[in-house]
């Protein structure tokens, strides 16, 4: 076991060509979200090449530019340490990606094809058998594919590229209360297909806000006993 936690093999030694700084950055940020690095935890540039298969500079590239986009906290004679969100910058993002999702949601209500809302069904399937299975890292991984589908129905490139900036942080908030929001997140979302089915923009406009704001209060209430 290292000291950064992670498990030997639970991360695939990277392969050598195309950039491999890039393909650094985004093993050590899908590790940061996913919270297999959990927030606090101290990273060691030697360890971390050495589970990657790499050499120790496209890691500290990696983490020099983690640190700029705020996932990781370089400490001066300490290093590199996972960056612990507050709960303002956790309520601000939330808070933004309500209003997102809310727009999406009615865009997509206005516009979805049949094969969109077949999408959203299989997705969502999919979702509630993750949640059978008690598959956390599945779940967090659909509720983001169902997320990032109803963006896609909304058919509007802006919102779409706005929403894709949040959307790692969204899963980095998720993943702790991902089994406490369980079910009901998806019986939601379930309820979100019906209105956008039925082309009621305003009722899925409103499904989707409160499901998001479900989330964001689920976030701050995870630590209360």
């Amino acid at each position: 076991m290292l000291s950064t936690g992670l498990p030997q093999g639970a991360v695939p030694r990277l392969e050598r060509p195309g950039p491999l700084r890039d393909r650094v950055y985004e093993a050590l940020l899908e590790l940061i979200t996913t919270r297999a690095l959990r927030p606090g935890q101290h990273l060691v540039e030697s360890e971390l090449a050495g589970h990657l298969g790499v050499s120790r500079q496209p890691v500290r590239e990696a983490l020099q530019r983690l640190n700029t986009e705020g996932w990781i906290d370089l400490r001066p004679a300490q290093g590199a340490f996972v960056h612990e969100p507050t709960e303002e910058e956790a309520d601000q993002l939330l808070s933004v990606r309500t209003l997102l999702e809310a727009e999406a949601a009615r865009l997509a209500a206005a516009g979805a094809d049949d094969a969109g809302i077949a999408g959203l069904e299989e997705l969502c399937a999919e979702g509630e058998r993750a949640v059978a299975a008690d598959d956390v890292d599945g779940a967090v991984a659909l509720n983001a594919r169902f997320h990032a589908k109803v963006m896609e129905l909304a058919g509007n490139a802006v919102l779409a590229e706005l929403a894709r900036q949040v959307d790692r942080r969204v899963r980095w908030y998720y993943t702790p209360i991902a089994r406490q929001r369980g079910r009901q997140s998806w019986i939601e979302h379930r309820e979100l297909i019906a209105a956008i089915a039925d082309r009621d923009e305003q009722r899925a406009t409103r499904l989707m806000r409160e499901h998001t704001e479900h989330t964001r209060r689920s976030y701050h209430e995870r630590a209360r006993p």
